[in-house]
């Protein structure tokens, strides 16, 4: 799938939303009936508790997402088979699924390879190495990206720079086979928006970018970073969205973001590609909280349409 969104795009979307906003109501309204095109995806983590159980098959994921949640797009979880990046059968059993179902297969989360941004300069290209096997195999399933993590060590800047120095590289490999690499806010520094968006300006390629999560943003234990601002932050190079959600009140709104504010953020970036739902809560059961997600999503939908 093509990257549904580019710096490009961005500026001008940017500059067509801010003429809008002078013009009154009418015309934000209007905006955002043309914007609220999204189409709702299902990240694989939202069923982890069920498949590290052995209770769901990776292999049968594609199948839950049609037949149980009327979700036709899928992104994997590479630890739910980490073993069969270079399993040419196993990836054409995959394939055969998902085309016969027709459910795209989106992305690859990536963890579990190393710090990309590495202080040590042998273990950041090894971990660089330790993705390209994600590669080649997001590529064998059509897949537009791999979503990878940021992690570094050391002082602000140094951790900036070390990251960006990863990516880069990983980045120029992945573009040979036409796919991107896409980071999350997924803790430490890649939890502040406004440091994962100087990575991305460092990097400067375009098949890097980023992968806005709702509810990733505790930097540490003691420090959250605001979620809407970092969004807002990390849109300009978001290739994917995570809906993040945990519980939700009697009205179906989720507890911890305001998903109305949140969405209106994302389209408002001119944002028209998939949004993942990612249930990570524990009240309601795993599927229970997929379906709940996918109402609430719906409906913003339908608001803003």
């Amino acid at each position: 799938m093509n990257s549904p969104f580019s710096r490009r795009s961005f500026l001008t979307e940017s500059a067509a939303a801010a003429v809008l906003a002078t013009v009154g109501s009418t015309a934000s309204a209007a905006f955002f009936r043309s914007a609220a095109k999204f189409e709702i995806s299902i990240a694989e983590w939202s069923l982890h508790r069920a498949l590290f159980e052995k209770k769901v098959d990776h292999l049968d994921f594609s199948r839950i997402a049609k037949e149980d949640f009327g979700i036709s797009a899928v992104e994997y979880v590479n630890q739910f088979f980490k073993d069969k990046a270079q399993d040419q059968a196993y990836l054409t059993e995959l394939n055969k699924r998902a085309n016969d179902l027709g459910v795209k297969q989106l992305l690859i989360m990536v963890d579990g390879e190393g710090q990309l941004g590495d202080a040590n300069l042998k273990q950041r290209l090894e971990a660089v190495d330790n993705h390209f096997k994600w590669v080649e195999a997001a590529k064998e399933l059509g897949c537009h990206s791999i979503r990878v993590n940021a992690g570094s060590s050391g002082s602000y800047e140094d951790q900036m720079y070390r990251a960006a120095d990863g990516l880069r590289a990983l980045s120029e490999f992945a573009a040979t086979h036409e796919l991107n690499v896409i980071v999350e806010n997924h803790g430490g520094l890649s939890s502040n928006g406004e440091w994962l968006s100087g990575v991305m300006k460092h990097v400067e390629l375009k098949n890097c970018g980023t992968l806005p999560d709702f509810g990733n943003f505790m930097v540490s234990k003691d420090e959250e970073y605001d979620r809407y601002k970092g969004v807002t932050e990390l849109m300009p190079f978001a290739k994917a969205v995570s809906a993040k959600s945990h519980d939700f009140d009697a009205q179906g709104n989720e507890t911890h973001t305001d998903y109305l504010k949140m969405m209106k953020i994302v389209l408002g970036a001119g944002y028209s590609g998939f949004v993942g739902i990612e249930y990570e809560g524990s009240k309601l059961d795993e599927y229970a909280g997929v379906k709940a997600t996918k109402a609430l999503l719906e409906r913003i939908r339908s608001e803003l349409s």
